[in-house]
């Protein structure tokens, strides 16, 4: 069978380096034992270096050339290749409720929506790895005051430890993207529970740094209104008196949580704090 033709529809660059393709799946190694999901095998570049461990593997592949052509050249895993789109998947049944290790060359057009599935099945997944987008895996792994820190940032490390390993060059690519990839590797912390709200501490952190150069106290306008903004304002002092009690890790930039902060200079503690401080007024005028 015929190699399979790129199709930019799918977001598809197929990486040609079989030493960085080696690399990548050596990356599942830090989770040994777990059975492995590969998501977007293309012609199984990593799939090849993937099945020689020894763990279960499945791949899930939405393109149906590709399906084909992994069926043709990896027949000891033709029972375990799905044709399926990932995002509409129940992970649940992938290993029958069971653990695994969710790696790939994932597209790019997707990632992000790819690690918020992660996120919602985090019980199943304690380790995910591959490449992505260069300016989205900086975006994922900054801390507090950085330029890149964001949305990502915060969601994903609120539940995984992030580690950016190394950086992909364009020309090992066909076709080459237009940028540079790199390849990180997520793994699950302690935390159990937030601590607050989750639903709404999403909702917080997407509303400010929708806004991300405006203060706390303009991006909440979008939440709460003038008096309510002004309660939360006065209910702070506790706040910071609490996480101040509790030993949390705060931002190196302000240990104080204030509206007059942006959010790039909130640690994930205060985005959990100031997500009570909200539902608390929220619920004291509606009442």
């Amino acid at each position: 069978m015929k190699q399979v033709r790129p199709k930019k529809n799918l977001g598809q660059h197929f990486l040609t380096d079989l030493s960085i393709a080696r690399r990548i799946a050596d990356t599942v190694d830090a989770c040994p034992e777990l059975p492995v999901l590969e998501v977007g095998p293309g012609m199984g570049v990593m799939t090849q270096y993937l099945v020689e461990k020894p763990r279960p593997l499945k791949v899930v592949e939405i393109d149906r050339e590709s399906v084909a052509y992994l069926n043709e050249h990896f027949p000891r895993l033709r029972e375990n290749i799905l044709g399926e789109d990932f995002l509409r998947m129940d992970l649940s049944k992938v290993f029958d409720g069971r653990q695994f290790v969710l790696t790939g060359n994932y597209p790019y057009d997707i990632s992000s929506q790819i690690f918020f599935k992660m996120i919602d099945n985090r019980e199943l997944i304690p380790c995910c790895t591959g490449m992505i987008q260069h300016e989205v895996a900086l975006r994922m792994a900054s801390k507090p005051g950085s330029k890149a820190y964001g949305i990502l940032s915060v969601l994903i490390q609120a539940w995984y430890d992030v580690e950016y390993l190394f950086m992909v060059d364009e020309t090992v690519f066909n076709p080459p993207p237009k940028v540079k990839s790199a390849v990180i590797r997520m793994t699950r912390n302690a935390t159990q529970h937030l601590g607050c709200d989750e639903q709404l501490f999403k909702r917080v952190v997407k509303t400010v740094f929708n806004q991300r150069r405006k203060m706390l106290r303009v991006s909440l306008k979008q939440l709460l209104s003038d008096t309510q903004l002004s309660t939360l304002s006065s209910q702070l002092s506790t706040v910071n008196s609490q996480l101040s009690t509790l030993n949390c890790q705060l931002s190196t930039v302000n240990s104080q949580l204030s509206l007059t902060l942006r959010p790039e200079q909130l640690s994930i503690p205060q985005f959990v704090a100031l997500t009570n401080g909200v539902e608390k007024v929220l619920c004291s005028t509606t009442n």
